[in-house]
């Protein structure tokens, strides 16, 4: 390989002293995936064949495709690229990869031929607002079963209007915090954090305004509200435990969608848990409180239901809605990267 002094980026790669730095400090990288990334720079913006990697970088020794992969995900962590949202390696499926940032060679530019897909953080918020729009009619549905609505006369239109109120709630709930994710998601570097700042930005603020405007409305409609109902701390913890989710299925290349939203169903149990603990509402412990308030409605109170019973739902709305977040994000990402 020819020895040149690539730049791109933080990154500085020097193939004569075999070396990879960021602002001065050195990445670690093995000889055979720095010849792999030295393949890559050497012609950015066109496509790098599986079988050129094969011939180039393991010359002629047998290996999987799956050694690729695995070279090409080590790639990206030391340069801190996601694959679902490329600025460095972007994957062509079934045929290789290209280096699509900009590369300076020995001090003269070298544009790339093919351009990396601009960000889109608002298809990213729609995909998250249907995401937990999904999951709201899903946990609406759910409270048939699970105590919450009484039985009697009127009880199936209470249910309508409480899979309604989830639903539009879920819609809501997950375009911010889908949008804060995305936006977190787009730094170049420490995108956990970002990603988990943007995500409970989102969920802050949604909650604030939902807490105030609910409270507002029970108070003009009937001169008094719920003791208790979902708002700002709720929606700022689990808005951050969807940011680490998402942030999670992003770094588990290559394994199905149902296995990527695992991290996120695990953060959103937690943190569901951790709200209904700290006596923290969300949509189920709102209606409990509701129904404490007005008895005269469909809906079960809290010694019905029981609090252990109550910390439980409020679990499972935590854990459904942060999976169907980062699950939605996720995929929306994969079709963006293809």
């Amino acid at each position: 390989m020819d020895p040149a002094r690539y730049c791109f980026g933080d990154f500085i790669v020097d193939a004569a002293d075999r070396r990879l730095t960021r602002e001065g400090e050195t990445v670690e990288l093995n000889a055979r995936y720095l010849d792999a990334l030295l393949l890559m720079l050497a012609t950015p913006g066109r496509l790098v064949s599986k079988d050129r990697f094969h011939d180039e970088v393991w010359r002629g020794i047998p290996v999987t495709d799956e050694a690729l992969t695995q070279c090409i995900r080590t790639l990206r962590r030391a340069l801190g690229d996601d694959a679902s949202a490329p600025c460095f390696i972007e994957t062509v499926p079934r045929h290789g990869y290209r280096f699509i940032a900009a590369v300076e060679r020995a001090g003269e530019p070298m544009a790339p031929l093919a351009r990396p897909r601009a960000h889109s953080p608002w298809a990213e918020a729609a995909a998250g607002s249907l995401g937990a729009g999904a999951a709201g009619a899903v946990v609406g549905l759910a409270y048939a079963s699970s105590g919450l609505v009484a039985p009697g006369i009127g009880a199936a239109s209470t249910l309508l209007v409480m899979i309604s109120l989830a639903l539009f709630l879920g819609l809501v709930a997950g375009g911010a915090v889908g949008l804060g994710i995305a936006v977190g998601a787009a730094q170049k570097s420490r995108r956990g954090l970002w990603s988990l700042a943007g995500g409970a930005l989102g969920g802050l603020l949604v909650g604030g305004v939902a807490h105030m405007v609910g409270t507002d409305l029970f108070n003009l409609l009937f001169g008094r509200a719920p003791n208790a109902m979902t708002g700002a701390p709720e929606g700022f913890a689990l808005g951050a435990a969807t940011g680490v989710g998402s942030w999670l299925a992003s770094r588990a290349n290559g394994r199905p969608l149902w296995r990527r939203t695992l991290p996120g169903f695990a953060a959103g149990g937690l943190a569901g848990l951790a709200i209904a603990l700290l006596g923290g509402r969300l949509l189920a412990g709102s209606l409990v409180s509701l129904a404490a308030k007005f008895p005269g409605t469909h809906l079960s109170d809290e010694g019905a239901i029981g609090s252990t019973g109550l910390a439980l739902v409020t679990a499972a709305e935590g854990a459904v809605f942060a999976a169907s977040v980062a699950g939605a994000l996720t995929l929306v990402r994969r079709l963006r990267a293809r």
